[in-house]
C-alpha cells in the first residue's frame, strides 16, 4: 500500500472514530438525562412509601443506573456502533455483561481519578477531568472489547459465513477461516 493510500485509510478511520466518540458522547448525554428522570420519579413517586431516605435513595439510584445503562446499552449497539452489527458474534446477554462491566470499571476510574485529582484541584474540576478520563477509557474498552470487529482467526457457528480478510474467492477456493468447516 503506498503512503497516499495509508494517508487516505488514516483519514477516513479518523472520521469514522470521531464520528464513532460523538455518537458516544451523544448516548452518554441521552442516558444521563434518563439516569436524573428515573431517579427522581424513584424518589418522589416510586419509592415514596419507603419511609427511609437512604433506602428510598438506594432503590431509586439503583433503578435509575439500571434503566440509564439498558439504554445506552441498546443506543450504542444499535447506533453508535451499528456498523459492526454483522459481525457481532456475541449472545445479546453476553455482550450486555462486557458493557456492564465497563461501565462500572469507567465507574471506578473516575472516582479514583477524582480523588487522585481532588488533592491538587478544586473538586469540581477534578470531577469533571476524571468523567473526561473515565469515558475516553469507555470507549476504547467498548471500541475494542464489547463491540469488537470478529477476529479472523475465530471459529464460527456452523452454516454461518466466516469471516475473510482476503476476500470472497478465498473461501470458494477453501482457504476458510472456520475451523467448523474442517470437521
Amino acid at each position: 500500500m503506498n503512503s497516499a493510500a495509508r494517508s487516505s485509510a488514516r483519514d477516513w478511520m479518523g472520521k469514522v472514530l470521531r464520528l464513532r466518540f460523538l455518537k458516544f458522547g451523544a448516548v452518554g448525554a441521552s442516558g444521563t438525562l434518563i439516569n436524573l428522570g428515573v431517579l427522581y420519579l424513584g424518589q418522589e413517586y416510586l419509592f415514596k412509601p419507603i419511609q427511609s431516605f437512604g433506602m428510598r435513595l438506594n432503590l431509586s439510584l439503583a433503578l435509575a443506573i439500571f434503566c440509564a445503562t439498558i439504554n445506552n446499552f441498546a443506543w450504542n449497539r444499535g447506533w453508535t456502533w451499528a456498523d459492526r452489527r454483522h459481525q457481532l458474534h456475541k449472545s445479546l446477554l453476553w455482550q450486555f455483561g462486557q458493557y456492564a462491566l465497563a461501565c462500572w470499571l469507567g465507574i471506578l476510574l473516575q472516582a479514583v481519578f477524582t480523588k487522585v485529582l481532588a488533592a491538587h484541584f478544586y473538586y469540581l474540576i477534578a470531577n469533571v477531568t476524571a468523567i473526561a478520563l473515565a469515558g475516553i477509557f469507555n470507549f476504547v474498552i467498548n471500541d475494542l472489547w464489547t463491540f469488537a470487529r470478529r477476529k479472523h482467526w475465530l471459529p464460527t457457528p456452523r452454516g454461518e459465513p466466516a469471516t475473510n480478510p482476503a476476500g470472497a474467492g478465498a473461501k470458494a477456493s477453501g482457504n476458510s477461516n472456520s475451523l467448523s468447516s474442517r470437521s
